[in-house]
């Protein structure tokens, strides 16, 4: 079993050590609320940079260099971050605590949908959730009495810091970033080895954690999935966590964590990305795209398949002329400047957290000037919205026009993030709630220079008249993408 010495597997980072080494207090509840409050607001400001999603990620990771992150560890190999930093810890604290549970729980919680109660028994996982809201008086019961994990489902909903955070990872990465805090009491674990399809980052907020992790058996796993003890064998890697923490692997890293005797609990979250954002499923995404347009300039792709394919068994002459096409396909993709991948686009942008800017903000409204013809404006939100071409979804005649869509996720719901797509994507009527604007195929490139450029005058939108310049701009302007500088 490899250790924290062995410098080329881990990059196991110290600060400036705390005096007295007091790690077992981070454990405890903070003394006073309003003291808390100091602390949170002190450490927010001082320990997360918030100022874009490379600097946030940055911080996240630090003092791991994200170039080296990339290049040794993501996807390959986990990364263990140490940091004896008594602030540091104080802000993984503020993130999600055990007692906030009360409050939480007061807000009307539901088992299953937010919160699981759950157990590892010989090596399988047990549920022990009531039915419909969640008692506190009976969640605490369970935790203490039958020693169960408390796993609260996208903390991100309810916890601003975790929003902010998120927000910008998802941002940073442009892939869905979800989260789980696991509440274990001591001498027990909540889960039993498994690994995940996920890219997992693990933030210890208080007390510690034990962890054992193993060779995958399934490297870059597309899913979820429980192994057995006897087939994983001896952990590669076994430490224990503490408050300020960070852990990340790769997923398919099959692992266990339990709460040693004598930490009182242990309260870690763990924020994920990268689910199905691999390019097979990128693939999967923009092939159908490419082969319907290169079949209205390819006739080849246009033949007919021979009589009785489909009834076949045995199809290896036709796997041959598969390949032949896929040839065809490969080599007019390297002439193509612009792939369709409308899908995976549209779901990262419907589905993903709105900007952070604030509990108490209100909505967002299109504010300041009206840009007219002789306007210089600026894109707002630019991680927040995609241009896409696709048919025309308004026009149900045989014949369907390519139409630009400019989707973006301002209006999304923090609420329902990752919590499912019927409540995210479906209004009260039932229909599909995407936001965003629809354009004819000649505003591309007018689209195109907004979203390139820093600022831009409206009279010079690529656009034939003023009117279509200043109604693009108004449109933007509507759905708060642009603002008039």
């Amino acid at each position: 079993m490899e250790t924290l010495t062995e410098a080329e597997m881990w990059a196991t980072a110290w600060n400036m050590p705390k005096k007295g080494g007091k790690h077992a207090e981070m454990g405890k509840e903070m003394q006073a609320q309003c003291k808390r409050a100091k602390v949170e607001e002190a450490c927010s400001l001082s320990v997360m940079n918030f100022e874009n999603p490379d600097s946030l990620f940055g911080s996240f990771i630090s003092p791991i260099k994200q170039e080296m992150f990339f290049r040794e560890y993501w996807e390959q190999k986990p990364l263990l971050v140490q940091r004896n930093d008594p602030l540091l810890a104080a802000y993984y604290q503020s993130l999600f605590q055990l007692s906030d549970l009360k409050e939480l729980c007061s807000q009307g919680l539901y088992y299953g949908q937010d919160i699981n109660i759950c157990r590892c028994v010989n090596g399988k996982k047990k549920v022990l959730n009531k039915e419909g809201k969640v008692n506190y008086m009976q969640l605490k019961k369970d935790f203490d009495q039958k020693k169960a994990t408390i796993q609260f489902h996208q903390p991100q909903r309810f916890k601003e810091e975790l929003w902010k955070i998120q927000e910008k990872l998802e941002c940073y990465f442009g892939s869905l970033v979800g989260s789980n805090v696991y509440i274990t009491p001591q001498g027990s674990q909540g889960l039993p080895p498994h690994y995940d399809d996920v890219e997992v980052f693990i933030l210890q907020l208080e007390g510690k954690k034990h962890w054992r992790l193993y060779k995958p058996t399934v490297h870059l796993a597309r899913e979820y999935n429980v192994e057995s003890e006897d087939r994983i064998g001896n952990p590669t890697h076994e430490f224990t966590l503490k408050p300020g923490d960070l852990l990340y692997f790769p997923r398919g890293t099959i692992h266990q964590a339990d709460t040693p005797l004598g930490i009182s609990y242990s309260t870690h979250v763990t924020i994920s990305t990268y689910q199905n954002n691999s390019w097979g499923d990128f693939l999967l995404d923009a092939i159908p795209g490419l082969v319907f347009d290169s079949a209205k300039e390819d006739v080849v792709l246009r033949t007919s398949i021979p009589r009785q394919l489909l009834m076949q068994v045995d199809t290896a002459d036709s796997t041959k002329k598969l390949s032949s096409l896929l040839r065809r396909l490969a080599d007019r993709l390297e002439n193509t400047r612009e792939l369709r991948s409308s899908d995976m686009k549209k779901d990262f942008i419907m589905n993903r957290l709105p900007p952070c800017l604030g509990c108490d903000s209100d909505p967002l409204t299109p504010g300041g000037k009206l840009p007219k013809i002789d306007s210089k404006i600026r894109l707002q939100f630019r991680d927040h919205a995609i241009i896409t071409v696709e048919p025309d979804q308004e026009n149900s005649d045989e014949i369907r026009r390519d139409m630009v869509y400019v989707y973006h996720s301002l209006k999304n719901r923090r609420e329902t993030h990752m919590m499912g797509r019927e409540d995210d994507t479906t209004s009260e009527e039932g229909t599909s709630q995407t936001h965003g604007l629809r354009f004819p195929l000649s505003y591309l490139d007018a689209l195109k220079q907004i979203w390139s450029s820093s600022t831009v005058n409206v009279k010079e939108l690529n656009l034939i008249s003023d009117e279509e310049k200043e109604n693009l701009a108004l449109s933007l302007w509507t759905e708060c993408l642009i603002e008039v500088i």
